[in-house]
């Protein structure tokens, strides 16, 4: 199988407080087989019990393994022919999941084309709830496609249970299958939050409520929790500054950042923000080789125009989106003339992203979509395609007001979108932060 030349090496990894024995001649019993990961219960070298894990191939010739030892420590695996590292090589990497802040992976080389590591309790539960990954750090990676994961971690934390309970003749069968109908412990072990053999059918990913269960007594209002807040923004000059809406980093708390497409995550900083015209302004580290452009001179009704953003970040996809369309309208929602009405369509996470002319010039703000229930409660009709933008000379005011040596230029050449999309990456930049559950719902 392919794990064994994974987690099967000539030699012995230890990180931290575990240990996992790994020989060559590892012993692969029972099967493990979810979605697109394939694996099951292995031994050690003296023939005894070592960990249960399953590999899975991903993006870009990438194979990750997720395993958990008998200590029920969780053990992340990720290879790639093209690394090559050297051998016992430290490496220290930053594992990003759904556009999360980024988490610490301590990982070591164990052949050049592999690094491995111990996952910590926060890791390990990123990852059950995840549906992508990026690798920074050392060596790159991602976004990595995510599949199944709850279910398998789900498996894997059976199978160990199963096999410590019962020796190695408990160990010659379809784990999978028989989870389904193993009745769940009453607590969770040390760095396995979730019970073996139970379905997490409740648990929602990060940020987002899970369903009620049925008949649950009544309790006291938990705490106001934090989820992960994101949106989009752009790079408007050399030195760092980033532009985005002013509510997608108004009920932030603690630090936030951005990432730029394949970029290590950038801390940012808040230089001014206007809450009246929804603009913020933030400001990254470093020299930025090729700001946005903004466009001098205003666009027309039905001129075309382009939006790219972040909406629903690892959710429909780690990279950003394009959607495309027209102005609909030179003023907003009552003639607010600060606004661009535009076709084109945008959802939650688009806010403040770059709104390009058929050229590539910023000629806006992506700001909001019209809210299709209300709108439908007052008028009878859904809307369709309706969204909004702040205008570049809302944008250029706010900056000059900043002092920011933004570029401009005027209304040039129409190009292909795809150039468009291809030059918007280097100054597209993924924004993120945490807030509180409370401030979520007034929002």
């Amino acid at each position: 199988m392919r794990i064994v030349a994974v987690l099967a090496a000539t030699c012995q990894v230890a990180i931290g407080q575990a240990t996992i024995s790994q020989a060559a001649t590892a012993k692969n019993i029972g099967s493990i087989h979810v979605g697109p990961w394939t694996g099951g219960a292995f031994t050690e070298k003296a023939g005894e019990f070592g960990f249960c894990a399953a590999t899975a191939p991903v993006e870009g010739d990438y194979v990750l393994t997720i395993g958990q030892n008998a200590d029920r420590f969780w053990v992340l695996a990720i290879t790639h022919s093209d690394w090559g590292l050297k051998r016992s090589e430290k490496l220290s990497l930053d594992l990003t999941f759904d556009g999360q802040s980024p988490i610490s992976f301590k990982a070591a080389a164990k052949k050049r084309d592999h690094a491995i590591g111990l996952l910590s309790e926060e890791a390990a539960e990123r990852f059950r709830h995840a549906r992508s990954m990026t690798v920074s750090g050392t060596v790159q990676a991602g976004p990595l496609t995510l599949q199944d994961t709850d279910k398998l971690m789900s498996v894997i934390s059976f199978c160990v249970d199963r096999v410590k309970a019962g020796g190695l003749a408990a160990a010659d069968v379809d784990f999978a299958a028989l989870s389904k109908n193993a009745p769940a412990p009453a607590a969770a072990g040390k760095n396995n939050p979730t019970p073996a053999g139970a379905e997490r059918v409740n648990v929602a990913p990060a940020g987002r409520p899970a369903p009620a269960e049925r008949s649950a007594p009544a309790e006291k209002p938990a705490p106001a929790k934090e989820f992960e807040a994101s949106g989009s923004g752009f790079v408007v000059s050399p030195n760092g500054h980033v532009v985005t809406n002013y509510h997608v980093i108004g009920q932030c708390v603690g630090e936030i950042h951005g990432n730029l497409t394949g970029e290590r995550p950038a801390l940012l900083r808040v230089v001014s923000a206007d809450e009246h015209n929804d603009l913020a302004l933030l400001q990254a580290n470093g020299t930025f080789k090729q700001p946005a452009t903004i466009r001098n001179g205003p666009v027309r009704s039905g001129d075309g125009i382009i939006a790219i953003g972040y909406p629903y970040h690892g959710l429909l996809t780690s990279d950003f989106t394009v959607t495309s369309g027209i102005v609909s309208s030179l003023s907003g929602i009552m003639n607010d003339t600060r606004f661009l009405q535009i076709s084109a369509p945008v959802q939650p996470g688009n806010s403040g992203g770059p709104l390009h002319d058929s050229s590539g010039l910023v000629v806006g703000v992506v700001s909001e979509k019209l809210d299709a229930l209300k709108f439908a409660s007052v008028t009878g009709n859904i809307p369709e395609n309706i969204s909004f933008a702040i205008k570049q000379g809302a944008l250029r005011d706010f900056l000059d007001n900043s002092a920011v040596p933004y570029k401009t230029a005027n209304a040039q050449t129409e190009r292909k979108t795809a150039e468009i999309t291809s030059a918007a990456r280097a100054y597209t930049m993924l924004i993120y932060c945490k807030a509180k559950e409370a401030e979520k719902a007034k929002k």
